[in-house]
């Protein structure tokens, strides 16, 4: 994959594309011993290396990351109110980064973050059925009787059942421990199956996403890239291999 050198610098948040300029002219950007003339020359980073200053830069054409999202912060890039998962990302990081379906405020766990926008959408894809998994505190008890109502489809007020989903019993009481795993991602999906079938949530975490599992060492808030292990095995989906 071929790469215009300005366009690589902006990615990386060396200059912005109209600023590459400048540095350009001022011969402090490299590719290997060669030192660049223009913004519009193109490059392959596997092949060569971008020099600023004498500094290697790293390139990656896409950018993956984990984040155990917390409770109180909202799933989006920006928010005139509200703290977002943004925030919690590195300060040095691609442009166009943008978080992978949606966690309701409340919710904690999970989230991918990336610009890789057509893994995003494999992930996200009905048809894809990508698993998803969620760690739930319920009010009252769960029964054989609600893992078979989610076996089977659950009505919320739309046109169809939502999709065959496996509720698996951890634990029964006043308030009861249940895994769900669900492979569609409608609004307040989980929540309202239980709604539904009589309780309610108390709370909520993802603890999985397609092949992708939340770091046990990450807090709540904390994040980290994928290893490339991590991120090859969620590829698969895009390119229809998973």
């Amino acid at each position: 994959m071929l790469l215009r050198v300005d366009k690589a610098l902006s990615q990386l948040q060396v200059a912005a594309r109209s600023e590459s300029k400048k540095l350009i002219r001022d011969g402090r950007v490299f590719l290997d011993n060669r030192r660049v003339m223009s913004g519009a020359e193109k490059f392959d980073p596997q092949i060569e290396t971008l020099y600023m200053d004498g500094r290697p830069l790293r390139y990656e054409q896409f950018q993956y990351f984990m984040l155990y999202k917390p409770a109180g912060c909202v799933t989006a890039t920006t928010d005139a109110v509200n703290r977002t998962v943004m925030d919690f990302l590195p300060k040095k990081r691609h442009r166009n980064l943008a978080p992978v379906g949606r966690l309701d405020k409340d919710t904690e766990g999970l989230l991918i973050i990336t610009d890789d926008g057509a893994l995003g959408h494999s992930l996200l894809t009905p048809g894809k059925h990508v698993e998803k998994t969620y760690y739930a505190i319920i009010s009252g008890e769960a029964t054989a009787e609600m893992a078979q109502q989610f076996a089977v489809g659950i009505e919320i007020g739309e046109k169809k059942l939502t999709a065959p989903a496996k509720l698996k019993i951890l634990s029964v009481g006043e308030k009861s421990e249940v895994e769900v795993t669900v492979t569609e991602g409608k609004y307040h999906q989980v929540k309202r199956m239980f709604h539904a079938v009589g309780s309610e949530v108390l709370y909520l975490k993802r603890l999985s996403m397609g092949s992708l599992v939340l770091d046990e060492t990450l807090k709540p808030g904390e994040c980290r890239e994928l290893t490339p292990e991590e991120a090859e095995l969620l590829k698969a989906l895009k390119s229809g291999i998973a």
